[in-house]
Parts: structure tokens; sequence; C-alpha cells
């Protein structure tokens, strides 16, 4: 059955002398593929086969097998991403974060989220506070979201003044003790991250201030919480 399918190659193996086995996250989910003769010189594959096409793939589907890769129409070709390492460091990332989540947990939203944050960096927006909305909306896919509505001691949405990562989310004044006290501006960047559609973000103004306490907060939190160790986020940390 002949299947179009949006989506972006996220590893690549050799197969046998002259073919590939590529795997595509699409809002569907992973696919794998064959891609016939994509390691030859003349093969029209081969340029479309590599790791980060973004694209429309046309395959001959195979549910629960590997597919057959039959043609590639690309969308973006993310040219400002990958002639710059840092970016590229985001994109493997971002696409590294994904692929695990969607191993259990296929989602529109989340491939949504996905394509839109790389078509953000690849548009110049700042790929660290791009990449940070991303993992605050990821952490509901797996499992361990923030409630951004109330203390999460006691419930009260009443005189909150920090945010825990230890604790997961929101302090009162009632339940404080002597947690990291996060400034206002912080606790409200934090919320908008979990709300604003990324697609719609168009400027970012920012303090620095407040993106190195975001990071700071979600890189805790996702130590904590989430079980993740991806190669690709330990490099990103060592290079920035």
């Amino acid at each position: 059955m002949l299947k179009a399918v949006e989506g972006i190659i996220v590893n690549e193996t050799n197969y046998g002398e002259t073919s590939k086995i590529i795997h595509i996250i699409t809002k569907e989910g992973i696919i794998g593929a064959i891609a016939k003769g994509a390691k030859g010189l003349k093969s029209p594959l081969r340029s479309y086969t590599q790791r980060f096409t973004y694209g429309n793939f046309l395959l001959y589907y195979k549910e629960d097998k590997l597919s057959i890769l039959k043609s590639v129409d690309v969308i973006n070709e993310l040219s400002n991403i990958k002639k710059n390492l840092i970016l590229i460091s985001y994109l493997s990332y971002l696409s590294d974060l994904t692929h695990q989540i969607m191993k259990q947990n296929n989602d529109e939203t989340l491939y949504k989220n996905y394509i839109d944050g790389i078509l953000k960096i690849e548009e110049g927006l700042n790929p660290l506070i791009i990449c940070n909305i991303f993992e605050i909306k990821a952490l509901d896919y797996l499992g361990v979201g923030i409630s951004f509505n109330a203390c999460c001691k006691c419930g009260s949405c009443k005189e909150i003044v920090t945010i825990d990562p230890d604790a997961g989310g929101y302090i009162c004044k009632k339940c404080y003790a002597s947690e990291i006290i996060y400034d206002e501006k912080t606790l409200k960047m934090l919320r908008m991250y979990y709300l604003v559609d990324i697609s719609t973000i168009s400027d970012l103004k920012i303090s620095d201030k407040v993106i190195d306490n975001i990071n700071k907060f979600i890189n805790t939190y996702y130590d904590r919480y989430t079980g993740l160790y991806l190669k690709s986020k330990k490099f990103l940390e060592n290079i920035q």
C-alpha cells in the first residue's frame, strides 16, 4: 500500500552493500523503512536519506514491519541549522528526546511541538529557549508533568513563592521550607513556556537571568523524574 507521511529522519543504518534502513519521526510515530540502493552514487535517494532530512516520504507501507521508501519530497532543507554545530546539537537532542517518548506515547501534538520547535530554531530564535519550551511540554508525555496551577504540596493557588524541582512544582508561602526562591518573572515565564503554542512565537525578549534559571530548573527536574540519559543532551551541555 502506497502511503505518504511527513516526518524527519532520525537515524540511518547501512543495509547490505547498497541500501539503508532509515527511521522517520512522524505524527503517527516512528516508521522504519528500507531505502533500496540509496548508497549508490547515482541513486535519487542518496541525498534524501540522510539524518535530519525533513520531508514528505512516499512509502510502500507495511504496518509493524519495515516499509520500502519510494521517494522523498523535501519540505525544508534546515540549512541554517545544518551549518552550525550548536544548532545541529539542539536538533539532535530534540530528535532523540522525541524518539524516546514516541517509543511509548505517539501523539500528534508532540510531533507538532517537535516540528514547530525545529522550524523556530531554523528561523533564528534562541535555541535554548525553544528547547526548554519543548522540554516543559514533553514532561506530560513522560508522565511527570508539572502542575502550574497550584502548590504541589497542599494544592493552594494562593501566595505561590517559588518552584522546586525536588518537590515537583510550585510551593506556596505556607508550605515553603528552605527551597531556592525563584523570582516572580521566572515563575511566570515557566508557566508561559508550558502554555505557549510554539508555532505562534515570533520574538523572544527574556533576560539572561531568567533563561538561565529556567534551564537549570528543567535540567534538575529531568534528572530527578524522567530517568532519561541521552548522550546528545550531555554533548549539548558540554559545548554550550
